[in-house]
């Protein structure tokens, strides 16, 4: 954890699997990518390639444009319980919410207007449309492209600039970034790290637990 003096609370959340109740990328690759994307997936697992390599060689496999798949990915996502209480929250006290995920911006920008929110701070993969498929690329808080540690540049730049970083998420992909808050928020795969190595969280099943454990942190 950073050192810098602490002057106000930032919430730095994941979206798919935490804000969401699936994982909209996967959702949109088994619907519409036109080859093997799993195997891909399983070499990201693996650590065999990073997440913008994943990314590029995944999306560039769907060929459909940004209105069929906006259409696809407001009829499919499902939020976790909670979401518009835990953002009435952060805005109550003052606290900086802010969406960082190894996502797709297009979506998660389109599911936030879907539902109303129109405000928030999203850091996550930029999409350029083609013919010849989906383009990705990720850009880190001092401008420059990144393959991988999307998610930790940003929670080291959170702590450089004082915040006390509270993180909310759910997958593998945030256990380095976790690991740098001042408290975890944790379900499913990362949880199950923060019990195995004996990290402080607390764990959620919807954004309403979020909440309640917010009105509980000093």
């Amino acid at each position: 954890m950073d050192s810098t003096k602490v002057t106000k609370d930032l919430i730095q959340c994941d979206f798919d699997g935490t804000i969401t109740e699936e994982d909209i990328s996967f959702l949109l690759l088994d619907a519409f990518a036109n080859s093997d994307w799993r195997r891909l997936l399983a070499e990201h697992k693996e650590g065999k390639i990073s997440v913008g390599c994943f990314n590029t060689r995944a999306f560039i496999m769907i060929k459909q444009n940004k209105q069929t798949l906006d259409r696809f990915v407001r009829e499919k996502a499902r939020l976790r319980a909670g979401f518009h209480k835990l953002l009435a929250y952060c805005q109550q006290k003052g606290s900086r919410f802010v969406i960082v995920s190894n996502g797709l911006g297009f979506y998660i920008k389109t599911i936030l207007e879907t539902i109303g929110v129109n405000n928030i701070e999203v850091y996550a993969a930029q999409a350029r449309f083609g013919s010849d498929g989906i383009k990705t690329q990720y850009i880190g808080p001092e401008g420059v492209k990144l393959q991988d540690g999307f998610k930790e540049a940003y929670i080291r730049h959170f702590l450089r600039s004082g915040y006390r970083v509270i993180y909310v998420g759910d997958g593998a992909s945030d256990i380095s970034s976790a690991r740098l808050a001042h408290h975890i928020f944790a379900t499913g795969p990362l949880l199950a790290h923060c019990q195995k190595m004996n990290l402080n969280c607390t764990p959620f099943a919807d954004l309403n637990d979020v909440v309640r454990g917010l009105e509980l942190l000093p």
